[in-house]
Order: structure tokens, then sequence, then C-alpha cells
């Protein structure tokens, strides 16, 4: 009898040192395994934030430059549209307007048509990198934005251009 008050006096004085020893309650536990969920999703957030905000300074004031009365886009510019495309991929909700420009030469109509044909020309090569023609819109300012004032080489180099302009 003794030795069964014993052994039971044991058991209990044992699962009370079992369960005396947990430093952390359960449901701690529990919350600080939450907590390491939420700061691994705020992480996974800010990172990618910063991804965004670096593609956004990666093509911030880069835009396709054009020669003299041509749409053609210059070997020299495809990084630059390369750059953009990868932005609209990282972002699939981003959309774009392609705003086509010419300088102050030539009638109103004729540089309208020239700035749509640059617009255009760009738009097709964003196409060919994956991009979907929904999400780009083709417009035309003609001579209307120009870049730089001025009646010379240096001014009208720097507005025959297409600007990108997210949103």
């Amino acid at each position: 009898m003794k030795m069964k008050k014993f052994a039971l006096g044991s058991v209990v004085i044992a699962s009370l040192a079992l369960v005396g020893c947990s430093s952390v309650p359960l449901d701690e536990e529990a919350k600080a395994g939450s907590t390491v969920a939420e700061m691994t999703e705020s992480e996974a957030a800010a990172k990618a934030a910063a991804e965004q905000a670096a593609q956004e300074a990666a093509t911030a004031n880069q835009s396709v430059y054009f020669a003299f009365d041509s749409y053609s886009v210059d070997a020299q510019y495809l990084p630059v549209i390369e750059k953009h495309a990868r932005r609209m991929i990282a972002q699939p909700a981003a959309q774009v307007v392609l705003e086509g420009n010419t300088d102050s030469r030539g009638s109103r109509e004729y540089n309208l048509a020239l700035g749509q044909k640059r617009s255009e020309a760009v738009k097709q090569r964003l196409q060919l990198l994956g991009i979907p023609a929904s999400r780009i819109e083709a417009v035309s300012f003609g001579r209307e934005k120009p870049k730089a004032a001025g009646e010379n080489e240096e001014s009208w180099a720097q507005n025959r251009r297409v600007d990108f302009s997210y949103r």
C-alpha cells in the first residue's frame, strides 16, 4: 500500500515538474509563431516595394529619341524600351501612355501624325517584348509639349522623342 501511494505520488510530482518546466505557455508560443510570420510578410512587402521603387527610378526620365523626320527606333534606345518592358512585367497592373513629340519644324498636322507614328513604333517594340497592347496607349502631342526651348539643332533633338507616362 505504501508502495502504491509512493508510486502515485511520484507520478503526480513528475507530471507537475514537467508542466512547470515549460517556460513559455502554449498560447504565447502560437503568438510568437504568428509574429514571425507577420514579420516575414512585412519584410516581403517592404522588399517588393523597394524593388518597385528601384524599377521606377531606373525608368524615370528615360525617353526614346528620334532623328529628324523619322519614326524608326534607333538601336541605342532598345535598352531603354527593354527597361520599361521589365518594369511593366514586374508590375502587372501598370499601364503606360506613350507620348509622341516632335520639334517645332513642320505643320501642326504633320507633327501630330509624326508624333503618333513615333509612339506607335515604341508601342510595337513593347509588344514584341511581351507587353499586351491593352496596357499601352500611344498618343501624340506633336510640337505642343517641347522639352527644350530654342530654335537650334540641340533643342530640336531634345524635342523629337517619346516619353513614358505610367498610370
